[in-house]
């Protein structure tokens, strides 16, 4: 598998435009779970650049348990993302939820990615294969590593070979956080591919109080980089608003991150 380079001993750099994810520097990605406005989006944006955020996270077409759950401002959403990258500079990454939409949310993003319930999407993987544009493959909920890799497979295999894994917590027995969070996958993924993994302790773990300790942990086990929630009024999100951190509590955890990174030879440059 193109995906699973046992033999390789060097670190893959997936380039977004002047980043690099996978080299020294740990990647950071934050913001909402949905774009909502623009005005949050544009205030997240501002606050989570100044604290060390390269690229802004958020969600214009939201894949929602509950067809009757918010789910997103689709083409007006991504105009947003547009607008709040000219004003800040921030790369953007958002999810593209069927092949349909893929030549549209590819004009406005830097980032392509594909969601947990969508790691699956064969068709879907094999067009992301024929652009150019990188990709951020989230880990089913429910799938294996094996699984994960495969899916990460028809991507390279189809020409794409810039793809980000990204760890974001499996379902288990356990009920206590709406995931588990797989620290195993992080060490597992260094060890025996190439490609870059970034964590997700927000949706890992469901819980905001846990972020900051589970990416401190996903850091030391090997992560390159980390994308977290983050709204301005987390109470008042319309998805996801436990699992958010304020500005400030993301501000925190990047002063942690960075103690962190440099215990493992990585860095952050707010």
């Amino acid at each position: 598998m193109l995906a699973d380079l046992t033999v390789e001993k060097h670190q893959q750099v997936v380039e977004v435009a002047d980043l690099k994810i996978g080299g020294e520097e740990l990647a950071i990605m934050a913001g909402p779970c949905a774009v909502e406005s623009k005005k949050q989006l544009l205030e997240t944006a501002v606050e989570v650049k100044k604290r060390g955020a390269k690229i802004l996270r958020g969600g214009a077409f939201k894949p929602r348990t509950s067809p009757h759950s918010f789910q997103g401002l689709g083409k007006r959403g991504l105009e947003i993302l547009a607008t709040a990258r000219e004003e800040t500079g921030l790369k953007i990454v958002t999810e593209v939820l069927d092949s349909e939409d893929l030549d549209l949310v590819n004009q406005y993003a830097d980032i392509l990615q594909v969601g947990s319930r969508n790691m699956q999407n064969f068709g879907l993987l094999k067009k992301l294969g024929q652009v150019d544009t990188p990709v951020l493959l989230k880990r089913g909920y429910a799938a294996t590593i094996k699984e994960w890799l495969s899916a990460a497979e028809y991507i390279i295999s189809y020409g794409n070979s810039q793809v980000i894994l990204c760890e974001r917590g499996i379902r288990t027995f356990e009920t206590a956080t709406r995931n588990t969070l797989d620290l195993n996958a992080i060490a597992l993924i260094k060890e025996k591919t190439d490609l870059p993994i970034i964590i997700d302790p927000s949706h890992g773990t469901g819980q905001s109080s846990l972020v900051k300790p589970l990416a401190r942990a996903g850091i030391g086990a090997g992560a390159d980089g980390i994308i977290v929630e983050t709204h301005p009024q987390p109470e008042q999100a319309l998805c996801d608003g436990q699992q958010s951190l304020t500005p400030e509590e993301f501000g925190d955890l990047i002063a942690d991150l960075k103690r962190v990174a440099a215990a493992v030879n990585k860095k952050i440059i707010a």
